[in-house]
């Protein structure tokens, strides 16, 4: 064999091992992603969902006269837990209406709760101010989000005072819906 055959065959043995490295990387990050997804999926078993107990969480007040609020502070009253951002349009359109049927439903034992997503504090604020909102609204950095799966916005759960997931309403309420929600959730 010539030095120059000899040469091609170590140059084609380099370009057969480089493409067989390669080929394995790329197989085991195919592999990561494909994990990550499935992991990902498989995690939405804990997905609160109607008859779940609500999972107890802590998390920083905006308004009000507490600094924070837990979700076990409110046991023994009916729960709307609405999860929504400033951004969001029909989370706007719905405030107004959760503000209207706060001062009357807190009477009857319902808590109206609302978490924002938003990054930051300071629009929230703003947010609150413009509405004038009353209720207790908490700041979430995601965790709670998390916890709860929360997907679309908004999102409210409706809690009995037991802490149990009555209902879960994915998308905007209107004024009537609302009302009718609370009452379900109403201490007898």
């Amino acid at each position: 064999m010539t030095k120059l055959e000899e040469a091609n065959k170590v140059k084609k043995n380099k370009k057969q091992s480089r493409l067989i490295f390669r080929t394995t990387v790329l197989l085991v990050l195919f592999a990561a992603l494909v994990f990550a997804l499935v992991s990902n999926f498989v995690s939405g078993n804990s997905v609160v969902d109607v008859g779940d107990k609500a999972p107890n969480f802590q998390l920083k007040q905006l308004n009000g006269e507490a600094d924070s609020l837990q979700l076990n502070d409110l046991k023994g009253k009916g729960i709307m837990l609405n999860f929504w951002a400033t951004y969001c349009e029909p989370c706007e359109d719905e405030m107004p209406y959760m503000q209207e049927l706060y001062p009357e439903y807190k009477e009857k034992g319902v808590e109206i709760v609302a978490v924002s997503l938003d990054a930051n504090e300071l629009v929230i604020n703003k947010f609150i101010d413009h509405y004038d909102l009353t209720f207790p609204v908490l700041h979430d950095k995601g965790q709670v989000m998390d916890l709860y799966g929360i997907d679309p916005l908004p999102t409210t759960f409706f809690i009995n005072s037991e802490g149990e997931v009555v209902e879960k309403v994915s998308g905007a309420l209107t004024l009537s819906k609302l009302e009718g929600y609370l009452q379900q959730i109403q201490p007898k």
